[in-house]
């Protein structure tokens, strides 16, 4: 068998951002989710929620179909400690 050919990067569309944010919001429940478009072809989009950062969105094309990556990033730092449960209970 062949080697499979890389994934190409492409530039997305105001359409495709459009699109993406839209199922975003629709998945989650949250209309505070925005996707803000790369500044080159290539580059992954950012993705925040109420204008907090909160991962990367990557468009590849394989084998001629499209498919969109979400990377979401979370810092230790944000992390909320954890409950510990109470003896007896």
């Amino acid at each position: 068998m062949p080697p499979s050919k890389p994934t190409q990067a492409a530039k997305f569309s105001d359409t495709e951002i459009a699109r993406v944010q839209m199922y975003l919001r629709r998945t989650f429940g949250n209309d505070k989710i925005a996707v803000e478009a790369p500044q080159k072809a290539g580059q992954s989009a950012e993705v925040t929620i109420a204008g907090e950062f909160v991962g990367t969105l990557h468009r590849d094309v394989e084998d001629g179909e499209v498919s969109y990556a979400l990377h979401v990033v979370i810092l230790e730092e944000d992390l909320p400690t954890p409950q510990v449960p109470k003896p007896g209970r």
